[in-house]
């Protein structure tokens, strides 16, 4: 895990997000990775598709009625996760991303445990996530939270679906 010193996670509701919490750079590398792993890479989000230039040009609107965990080293975002509001007694975990230069230090692993937390608080009864099927270090993590496959509810291919109890 993490050194508590180095990177504190933070937790704000979509509408409290501002444009200092260095949320766009880290949802703009997630975007600009997956583009690039799914063989569609763009040179940079003027070349991403319009609902993911919306998240990065704001947050704050796409993601209002959602909470979005931040991980922050000093006052560096270095980790983030969005986690919606419950939908039918679910909800769902998205974006989760890691800076490159800090992975290996359990920030995705303190931002899932809080994604989970905030869930169970929300009132959910269940979390669910779509990962894509060549992310095998995400999904070992999200096993390793008790995630389980599960039937997919999206038609794109080569997402693999994943749900877990509260």
């Amino acid at each position: 895990m993490t050194d508590q010193r180095e990177v504190s996670i933070v937790r704000r509701p979509g509408r409290a997000l501002s444009a200092e919490d260095g949320l766009d750079s880290l949802l703009a590398a997630y975007h600009l990775q997956t583009e690039a792993e799914k063989r569609t890479p763009v040179a940079d989000v003027d070349g991403l598709p319009e609902r993911y230039r919306a998240e990065i040009s704001d947050p704050r609107i796409a993601f209002a009625d959602d909470v979005v965990l931040v991980a922050l080293s000093g006052s560096t975002a270095v980790g983030c996760l969005v986690v919606t509001a419950p939908v039918d007694g679910r909800s769902e975990v998205k974006r989760l991303w890691t800076d490159p230069a800090y992975r290996g230090r359990g920030i995705a692993s303190e931002l899932l445990g809080g994604a989970l937390a905030q869930a169970a608080e929300s009132g959910a009864s269940a979390v669910r996530l779509s990962v894509w099927k060549w992310r095998t270090g995400a999904i070992a993590l999200y096993e390793r939270f008790g995630f389980a496959v599960t039937e997919s509810w999206d038609d794109r291919g080569q997402l693999v679906c994943m749900e877990r109890a509260v």
